[in-house]
Parts: structure tokens; C-alpha cells; sequence
């Protein structure tokens, strides 16, 4: 899965300020990454506000994408939830038409076993048309994807690799020394990127990238090339935004970078409100806007 190494983007889904999916920022937001040189996009994840996206809405965004984007770059696909059953359903009856890969975050609120995980991503993998990522982000699940249970399910030929955003560097280390050669490990952290692929890692489904998606993409492309210097740079320019894309909630931050550059509206949806006037303007001093 050479074509999913480097910098794939957990792409926001720009509303308007009352509500509805802007779908010209929308095709803005895919050409400013686009024109960053990320090496992938993702649709419908988290970042994407998806817990209050409609079924409706989540097919348009893919098609959209799928219409706009015309081959120029992989698109990956958010499937996922806590009813397994649903979850085999949907993927069983969505078009994987120009999709490389199905992202599935592990069930979140009922806090399965470990047993549970694995159940769950086996029955997932079996119905998949498309090959699996698996997505480890215990800070929204509940639970944790452990790295055993990783290992376990890369040997299923359906399961090509992970996103793993745990923040656990040890378990991430854990899973990079006793992977398959080919299973992709993906850093869902963007402040580990660099050290991740230091180790073995192949890349990122990032945040930030959806505001600075030419700085990112730069800086993994320069560590995965060996280049960690040039990495380390681009790295640290970085950091002081990083905690700020999360101080309100995701992607709040980032929908006020986007908006600061003239991409979308800060716009999100309830539960989650638009970032604050002192959260916005500590961002726009950063970018020396």
C-alpha cells in the first residue's frame, strides 16, 4: 500500500454559519490540499464531524470528492461505529467506486474486551469490499486497540494497517518491532510523525495538514527520505499550533486556521461550538496573518 505512505489528511467538512455543508468550501478545502502535495485524503472521519453528518450527506461528500479529486490522488473512506452489525451493513451496501481504503475506528461508548475488538474487526474485514485500516484513538473511544490485539488482526489479508493514536509510544514501538513487513503503520498523532518514522513508521493521517498542508506534507516526505534535519524544522514550526487545533475540541482549531486563510467558515456543529475570539486570535498570531 505504497500509494497511502506519506501525508493523508483527515479532512474537516466545511458547514456555512447556518448549518448546511458548504460545498464550494468543500472543493476549495480538497484543492488547497491538493495543491499542498498531500499524498492522500480522507474522508468522513472524525475530524470530518461525522457523529452529526447524515447518511445522505456522507454519500455526497465522498461523491464530490470522488468527481472533484478524479484520480489524482487515493481516497480513503470512514466506516465505522459501535453496532458491528450496522457497521457490516453500511459497508456492504456503500459504493467503494475510487476508494483505496476503508479507515473504521474501533467501537466507541460500550468499551468492548479485547476479544470484542477483535471480533469486531474480523466481522468488519470479511465484509469489507475494500481493504481495512484500523483506528486506534482511545481519547475518544474509551478504549484501547492493544498492540497484541494489533498484531493479531494484521495477519487477517483484509487488514492492511493502522492509524494509531494512542499517544502510548511504547505500544506504538511494540507494534513497529513485530508487524508484518507490509502492514502499514500510520502515526495519528501529528506531533509523532517524525520520531514514528524514525522507527519505522510510514507516515500520517493528520489534523494540522488540513491548514498547513504543505508544511506537513514537506516534513514527512523529508523524514520518510531519511532527511530528519530538514523534518526536524519543519517539526518544530509546528508545534506551538499544534495543542491550540485542540484546546475547544477538534476540529475547532483547525476550522479557525481554515478559516483564517480563506478556505471555510469556522462554522461546526452542535455539541461543538465555533472557536472563541481569544482561541481564534491566539491562532491568527501564529500565522502572522
Amino acid at each position: 500500500m505504497n500509494k497511502l505512505h506519506g501525508t493523508g489528511v483527515a479532512l474537516v467538512t466545511p458547514f456555512t454559519t447556518s448549518g448546511t455543508i458548504d460545498w464550494a468550501a468543500w472543493e476549495r478545502l480538497l484543492d488547497f490540499n491538493l495543491a499542498g502535495g498531500v499524498e492522500y485524503l480522507v474522508i468522513n472521519g472524525t475530524t470530518g464531524e461525522s457523529p452529526t453528518t447524515t447518511a445522505a450527506e456522507k454519500a455526497e461528500l465522498l461523491d464530490v470528492a470522488r468527481r472533484h479529486v478524479a484520480g489524482r490522488v487515493p481516497l480513503v473512506y470512514g466506516i465505522g461505529g459501535n453496532d458491528t452489525a450496522t457497521v457490516v451493513q453500511q459497508l456492504r451496501s456503500f459504493d467503494p467506486s475510487g476508494i483505496e481504503a476503508i479507515l473504521s475506528a474501533s467501537p466507541a461508548y460500550n468499551k468492548p474486551s479485547q476479544a470484542g475488538i477483535l471480533a469486531h474487526y474480523q466481522h468488519l474485514a470479511e465484509a469489507s469490499p475494500l481493504p481495512l485500516i484500523l483506528y486506534n484513538v482511545p481519547g475518544r473511544t474509551g478504549s484501547n486497540l492493544a498492540a497484541d490485539t494489533t498484531l493479531r488482526l494484521a495477519e487477517h489479508e483484509n487488514i492492511i494497517g493502522i492509524k494509531e493514536a494512542s499517544g502510548n509510544v511504547e505500544q506504538c514501538l511494540v507494534i513497529l518491532a513485530r508487524k508484518p513487513a507490509d502492514f502499514l503503520f500510520l502515526s495519528g498523532d501529528d506531533m509523532l510523525t517524525l520520531p514514528l518514522i524514525a522507527c519505522g513508521g510510514q507516515g500520517i493521517i493528520s489534523v494540522l495538514a488540513n491548514a498547513f498542508p504543505q508544511q506537513f506534507s514537506d516534513m514527512t516526505r523529508a523524514a520518510l527520505a531519511g532527511d530528519f534535519a530538514r523534518a526536524q524544522q519543519l517539526l518544530f514550526g509546528l508545534v506551538p499550533l499544534n495543542p491550540l487545533m485542540y484546546e475547544e475540541g477538534n476540529p475547532v482549531g483547525v476550522k479557525a486556521a481554515l478559516a483564517l486563510q480563506n478556505v471555510c467558515e469556522p462554522a461546526v456543529r452542535l455539541p461543538l461550538v465555533p472557536a472563541s475570539e481569544g482561541l481564534t486570535a491566539r491562532i491568527k498570531a501564529l500565522l502572522a496573518i
